[in-house]
């Protein structure tokens, strides 16, 4: 799928000239980066590659982004990367080049652990976890909305669970989980089906940690993980 390739190896360019120039010093915070057009031509790259580089690093809370003509419009840092951001800069670069399996596997250790940690946290607060929910549940969304959303839940989960590593490698691996989900979306016939079937799953997850109902979240977070890429395609069915 050469397009696929393409598209990775764009971002991943983008995303290294800017990491590189967060590590180096070249840019600090209250920096403008340069607008997505100069970027773009700089680089040799599609908007939509330079668009989706500084969305994660946004996310990764080290700039933040505005829109419209204004002095505070266009990306600004606002962190300096250090210590173990810096080695999350370069896993979000490294993520596309991880074999689909790896990836899949990996997820199901951190979520099992995000679901055993916060299911038997008394002191868990779902309120976030409970609105993308409600997002989610929005029947107008487009396959990529939705599956934007469904990444921002699962990170949220992982967030909440306060464990910071954890939080960390499911941040450096967000964008590499979005593109293999987005791209086995494609694959499913009835797409609205299986909009309703992850919406279902995500509430009883949900429901099972708040419920303090720990075996029950474990084994419904493996299951939803494994049977969306079943599903769709992407890895063999587990036996």
């Amino acid at each position: 799928m050469p397009e696929i390739t393409a598209t990775q190896r764009a971002w991943r360019t983008v995303l290294a000239r800017i990491e590189s120039d967060l590590l180096d010093g070249v840019l600090g915070p209250g920096d403008r980066l340069p607008s997505e057009r100069d970027l773009a031509a700089d680089l040799g790259v599609g908007r939509s590659s330079v668009r989706e580089a500084l969305r994660v690093l946004e996310v990764m809370g080290l700039i933040r982004t505005a829109t419209g003509s204004g002095p505070q419009a266009g990306a600004i840092v606002v962190a300096a990367p250090s210590g173990g951001m810096s080695t999350l800069l370069r896993l979000q670069v490294a993520a596309q080049g991880f074999l689909l399996t790896d990836v899949v596997q990996t997820r199901l250790v951190l979520e099992d652990s995000v679901a055993a940690r916060l299911s038997a946290d008394p002191q868990r607060d779902l309120t976030g976890i409970r609105g993308v929910l409600t997002a989610m549940d929005a029947d107008d969304l487009t396959a990529p909305e939705f599956l934007a959303l469904d990444a921002e839940l699962h990170y949220a989960l992982a967030e909440a669970s306060g464990n910071t590593v954890i939080a960390a490698m499911m941040a450096g691996l967000r964008t590499s989980i979005e593109s293999y989900v987005l791209e086995g979306s494609a694959r499913i016939d009835d797409w609205d089906a299986m909009a309703s079937r992850l919406r279902a799953e995500h509430h009883a997850i949900v429901d099972a940690i708040d419920e303090g109902r720990t075996d029950a979240a474990r084994a419904l977070v493996h299951d939803h993980i494994t049977g969306y890429y079943t599903a769709a395609g992407l890895v063999p069915g587990e036996h």
